[in-house]
């Protein structure tokens, strides 16, 4: 019997079914590809733990402060490079009021000579494009009177000092010039470093922050845990030394005797370092309301009439080298491979120092940083 029913149609037969087809076939296709591209995707990076951010931010504060210590030292070259571009420039405004003075006496001569008639050698001298030239012409000099010759001298001797003057007042501002880039490049990678810590320490949650303040609580103890046996190992070296008559070397009471004159300075020294805790670290500062670490010793002895460089790279190599187990208050000590950071001591394993941007002039361990060595000014 005959189905009335109309024949289904195909999607697959129809012009229009082919075209749904093949999109449907395109859309299968790069949904297996997107699938395909996600499983083979590299997994997201972990979230760094909070002992990894740590180290991070302390890395780069280490960075900065090495970065300022360039600075610190592009800058004392820039300034006194300017005090000498100054100079030169005050003694070239000098030396050309002299030249004119003896211009001047030339063409008094030569005024004087053309009024009288004639072309003199002192008025050729004057109207001469090259003097030089004029001035080998040994035969013309012997015409001149004993005045005009000391006059054309004169000329020459100011003319050539301006001349040495010129070149070295070009070789100061070249210099002065490097010295500025310096100072720029290393102001930007203090920035950058400084600018890098607060984005990752911005990132932490208040949880994360907690964390963070502990694990810095945890370095402290261990740091004064370790000062603490240090001061301990030195009372009982004291205490050796006055029983088999040594006397006393100071090392953790304070300095020698009072009557010595570098205990005295540095006692000046530590004293003024202390009256500074609590002010905050600026990296470049020498105070006096900030400082940073090398700022602030340079400071601390001033104020004891010793003058130390302004770098801890030039710091350490001024006065008397000393082993750990022999500080005295007052040394100064010197942290990491670079020597970018240094405190000064006041005994019992512990010194004061500008640590890092966000913290002030404090009290801490010396064993909280690894230490590079140690001298004494003075």
């Amino acid at each position: 019997m005959a189905s009335h029913r109309k024949p289904r149609t195909s999607v697959l037969a129809s012009p229009g079914g082919r075209r749904t087809a093949a999109g449907l076939t395109t859309a299968a296709l790069a949904s297996v590809t997107l699938l395909s591209q996600s499983a083979d995707a590299a997994p997201r990076a972990p979230k760094p733990t909070i002992e990894e951010v740590k180290k991070k931010v302390d890395d780069l504060y280490h960075q900065a402060e090495l970065a300022t210590e360039k600075y610190n030292g592009a800058k004392e070259r820039a300034d006194a490079q300017r005090h000498t571009v100054d100079g030169l420039l005050d003694a070239a405004a000098k030396r050309a009021e002299q030249m004119n003075r003896s211009r001047h006496q030339l063409g008094m001569f030569a005024s004087a000579q053309y009024r009288t008639g004639g072309m003199n050698p002192t008025a050729q001298l004057m109207l001469a494009k090259d003097p030089q030239q004029f001035f080998d012409r040994s035969h013309l000099m012997e015409r001149l009177t004993s005045r005009e010759k000391q006059a054309v001298t004169d000329y020459q001797e100011q003319a050539a000092a301006a001349a040495r003057q010129r070149a070295s007042a070009t070789d100061s501002l070249e210099r002065l010039q490097k010295s500025q880039a310096s100072l720029k490049e290393s102001k930007r990678s203090v920035q950058d470093k400084l600018s890098e810590a607060r984005q990752l320490l911005s990132r932490l949650t208040a949880q994360e922050k907690a964390r963070l303040a502990e694990l810095e609580r945890q370095k402290e103890a261990a740091a004064k845990r370790k000062a603490e046996e240090e001061a301990r190992r030195q009372q009982e070296r004291e205490r050796q030394r006055q029983q088999t008559g040594g006397g006393s070397t100071g090392g953790q009471t304070g300095g020698s005797s009072t009557g010595d004159s570098s205990s005295t300075k540095a006692e000046k020294a530590l004293a003024f370092a202390r009256a500074q805790i609590g002010k905050p670290y600026v990296w470049g500062a020498t105070g006096p309301s900030s400082y940073d670490c090398s700022g602030l010793t340079q400071a601390a002895w001033k104020a004891a009439g010793v003058t130390l460089p302004r770098t801890t790279w030039d710091q350490v190599k001024v006065g008397q080298r000393v082993a750990t187990k022999d500080l005295q208050p007052g040394d100064l000590v010197f942290f990491f491979d670079d020597i970018s950071h240094v405190g000064m001591y006041i005994g019992g394993g512990k010194m004061i120092h500008a640590p890092h941007p966000g913290a002030s002039v404090r009290e801490e361990s010396i064993y909280y940083m690894p230490i590079y060595g140690s001298v004494r000014p003075g």
